[in-house]
This record gives structure tokens, sequence and C-alpha cells, in this order.
């Protein structure tokens, strides 16, 4: 943006974590994990940082 690029909008891929199937589900993604056993949500460092960016914006 500092460089004059238009950015209007940022859509992260999964907001809870989702299996990668092409991985054997090995890999998770998402700004929040999820304990499956226990249904419990988590925000990540991710979720964090993406918050923490989003709020420094003008």
């Amino acid at each position: 943006m500092a460089d004059g690029v238009d950015v209007r909008g940022y859509f992260c891929w999964s907001l809870i974590d989702n299996f990668e199937w092409a991985r054997g589900y090995a890999a998770r993604f998402g700004l929040v994990h999820i304990d499956y056993d226990t249904q419990v949500r988590t925000p990540k460092a991710s979720f964090r940082w993406l918050r923490e960016f989003i709020g420094n914006q003008e």
C-alpha cells in the first residue's frame, strides 16, 4: 500500500483449523486451533498477528 498498491481487502484461507488432504491430514491450517477431542478453540499466533496488523491500519 505504501508503494501505491490498491489493497481493499484480505481473505484468510480458513478461520479455523482444517485438514490439508494433500498432506495426509498431518498439516493443519487456520487462525484458530481446534482441539477435536474437547472442541476447545484457541487463537493461534497468526490470529493475534493479523488482529494487530489490521488494527494498526489507518
